[in-house]
């Protein structure tokens, strides 16, 4: 793989990893209809460690509000703060993700190889979006998150390890199904995927470094995960302000006509 192409794969990453239309389909697909060679999981993942970057740097100040919040908790023995409650959930929202990814993680490699059920599963993130933005009521704030709420939402996001089926999509879905404001399930959304990310992107750097890997060198990754790092900042920031005034419904026409076009064969 040459740098160009690493950087439009990081720049695909980037962009797509927060928007609701799927990063990983994207890296499937994308690659296929270029008549590239298969990237991988294991570039994916890399690749979405320079979103992970993107998401710690642009939630900081959160971040560290939630993590205190979360050690206050543990000494006082108590929930009552939300920002605890939200920092938690994040926790109890992540433990379904891992269990499921780390079953099913030979399963899941095989997809990335399918172009086609990936685009079927675009259509499924459509069908999420549209059912989301139908049902929701979109009056609670995410400091009224409960166990529940964290649960459904960590199953919406352990489904999405499948390529097509949006992580962000599912997850955003979820807490419109559960009755979030849209900017507020999305900012949820953003920070769930620190843990999930951080914890594969580790996993599939430990299997490459014991293991061995053929693919580009080290300096094409990290060019391309610098400009998954650069792209995914400025997509938080864009989504962020187009929740507060628009619908998901976009979204979901996009990743219905992709998934359309790929599993018709209109573009091979």
């Amino acid at each position: 793989m040459s740098v160009w192409q690493a950087v439009l794969l990081g720049l695909l990453q980037g962009v797509t990893e927060f928007l609701p239309v799927s990063s990983s389909g994207h890296l499937v697909i994308v690659p296929f209809l270029l008549g590239w060679p298969d990237p991988g999981l294991a570039l994916d993942t890399l690749l979405h460690l320079g979103t992970l970057l993107a998401i710690v740097v642009y939630f900081w100040s959160e971040l560290w509000r939630l993590f205190r919040a979360a050690l206050q908790s543990l000494r006082r023995h108590s929930l009552a703060d939300p920002d605890a409650r939200v920092a938690w959930g994040i926790v109890v929202a992540t433990i379904p993700a891992a269990v499921l990814g780390f079953l099913f993680e030979d399963v899941v490699e095989q997809l990335f190889g399918a172009p086609k059920a990936a685009a079927a599963f675009l259509l499924g993130t459509a069908v999420l979006l549209i059912l989301s933005e139908i049902t929701s009521t979109r009056q609670r704030p995410i400091t009224s998150l409960s166990w529940l709420d964290a649960v459904l939402i960590g199953l919406a996001q352990a489904l999405a390890i499948a390529p097509g089926l949006s992580r962000s999509g599912s997850t955003i879905a979820a807490g419109l199904f559960a009755g979030f404001r849209r900017e507020d399930a999305a900012r949820f959304s953003f920070l769930l995927a620190i843990p999930i990310i951080l914890g594969s992107g580790l996993y599939q750097s430990a299997k490459l470094v014991l293991g061995g890997w053929a693919g580009a060198s080290v300096g094409v990754v990290l060019a391309g995960m610098a400009t998954a790092a650069v792209a995914g900042y400025l997509a938080i920031s864009a989504l962020l302000a187009l929740v507060r005034r628009r619908s998901l419904y976009g979204f979901a026409a996009y990743c219905a006509v992709l998934g359309a076009v790929v599993l018709t064969g209109v573009l091979k």
